[in-house]
């Protein structure tokens, strides 16, 4: 096993510059909006937030690039006012099964006509490889998507909270519509458990679509 394969393993040179570069595209894509001081705050403390629990580091960049994204989109949602569409927050223990399948549904039955976030109170270090073979099942992608914690802008930006699970850690914040959906976790479960938890994901995105169409 390389250094690099190792949980907390410290980023290459390569990896190094490449975060450079993200900081520079990033600085582009929010150009107007934000300070490179911001950007480079944010692009730093989402790599602290993901590096520690990494697997494997080799597509980290690619990571902390859409985490850092993520979160200033989110920033921009409250400092802004960029407020052109709602926003939901999915959020579980691991961010590993539950909320990654209900962001792939709502992505795949919203488009683009909700910003859709979701995280975790202590994210796991991979998605569910059953979950993400459900959801393969009925045409939704998650293979790429990734554990991260949820983040105080990320909440505060939120027009919905789901929670799964997280119980005491999920964030309060006052005037958030908050959802607490009671789902099994699909860890450790067969397909055939994962694909019935899948469909009632489905049934409640589908509410969840149906009461923001208004909004949206």
């Amino acid at each position: 096993m390389s250094a690099t394969d190792e949980p907390g393993a410290v980023l290459t040179a390569e990896q190094h510059l490449q975060i450079a570069q993200i900081a520079a595209r990033l600085g582009r894509e929010f150009d107007g909006t934000f300070s490179s001081e911001t950007i480079e705050r944010y692009l730093l403390d989402s790599q602290a937030k993901l590096e520690h629990r990494a697997r494997v580091t080799n597509w980290l960049p690619v990571l902390i690039e859409r985490f850092a994204r993520d979160r200033l989109r989110a920033l921009a949602r409250l400092e802004v006012g960029e407020l052109d569409r709602p926003a939901v927050l999915f959020l579980c223990v691991h961010n590993a099964g539950r909320s990654q399948m209900a962001a792939g549904w709502l992505r795949h039955l919203s488009g683009d006509a909700i910003e859709v976030f979701s995280g975790g109170s202590d994210p796991g270090a991979d998605v569910n490889v059953v979950a993400v073979r459900a959801m393969a099942e009925v045409g939704i992608d998650i293979s790429t998507e990734y554990p991260k914690p949820w983040t105080d802008e990320i909440a505060r930006a939120a027009d919905v909270i789901v929670t799964m699970g997280c119980g005491d850690a999920c964030p309060i914040f006052p005037g958030t519509r908050y959802e607490d959906w009671a789902l099994d976790d699909p860890a450790g479960r067969s397909i055939e458990d994962v694909r019935r938890i899948r469909d009632d994901i489905r049934a409640r995105v589908e509410q969840l679509v149906a009461s923001l169409a208004p909004i949206a």
